[in-house]
């Protein structure tokens, strides 16, 4: 009887910790998935949910995210805000197959190993690291390096929303939700936390602002002529495929930085 009751307790304490809205970030040991196999991290991952697998991603690599911050300057929440979505928190395909957290191309100078991936073009080099840490450190470089991302070194470390929409704004990624998803996932979890802040920014203002952006791009979309509504598993290979039109040229005629593309952005398909 003593027995059941302890193992009950155990299960408790453990539901409990995997499926709370709030992260402790005190899990100095969570459970590793170095050196194994895709099939068994897989199933790793498949005895939890969404949330217990952010949950574990977080207390997994907040510390890289910190040390990255110390360093480079660059708000832990936003690095770890950026791995959660890129990498599907941890369960991405290209994470996976290449340690790659962040999405980073191999472009011109990359010099390291290389992973091909279908992505926006069949295909596609992307760069491959020898764990998840060292894709932390290369996305810290990549940010650092650039100067079109300069101007985000002026901002306050702890001003997570300018740091979102800059990066937005820089062409990190094309799609127009992009600064509203950082922020979310920053505010659900309370990755604000890992910046030493105390509590979180004025929500009431986000929601705000993301509204406003939100009907902007809205009647963006209704104004474009010849309009594809991008849908799940689309890429811009597929589409120029579709359409008969060439990858450079849907790029050009949509003004779009880099081969990124999101579920309901409209794309003109016509010159």
């Amino acid at each position: 009887m003593r027995n059941n009751k302890i193992l009950i307790i155990f299960c408790l304490i453990f539901l409990y910790s995997c499926g709370s809205k709030k992260v402790s970030y005190r899990d100095n040991s969570p459970k590793k998935i170095k050196n194994k196999s895709v099939k068994s991290v897989n199933r790793f991952f498949n005895t939890m949910t969404s949330e217990q697998r952010t949950h574990w991603y977080v207390n997994t690599y907040s510390k890289a995210a910190i040390n990255e911050m110390k360093k480079y300057g660059i708000p832990a929440s936003i690095t770890m805000a950026q791995g959660i979505l890129e990498s599907s928190s941890g369960k991405g395909e290209l994470a996976l197959k290449s340690n790659n957290h962040f999405g980073i191309k191999c472009h011109s100078t990359w010099k390291g190993k290389k992973v091909y991936h279908d992505d926006d073009e069949k295909g596609e080099c992307f760069r491959k690291y020898r764990n998840p840490e060292t894709s932390y450190r290369d996305h810290s470089l990549f940010l650092k390096s650039r100067s079109r991302y300069g101007f985000l070194f002026k901002l306050k470390m702890s001003n997570y929303i300018k740091w979102a929409k800059g990066l937005r704004k820089a062409g990190y990624a094309t799609d127009p939700a992009y600064a509203n998803k950082l922020i979310s996932i920053i505010e659900r979890y309370e990755l604000w936390k890992l910046d030493g802040s105390k509590k979180p920014l004025n929500k009431s203002k986000e929601k705000r602002v993301s509204k406003k952006e939100s009907n902007k791009d809205s009647n963006s979309i209704v104004r474009q002529v010849g309009n594809h509504l991008v849908k799940k598993g689309d890429t811009l290979f597929s589409i120029s495929k579709k359409y008969n039109i060439s990858v450079s040229d849907l790029i050009k005629i949509n003004n779009l930085i880099g081969n990124n593309i999101s579920l309901g952005q409209g794309l003109k398909t016509k010159k």
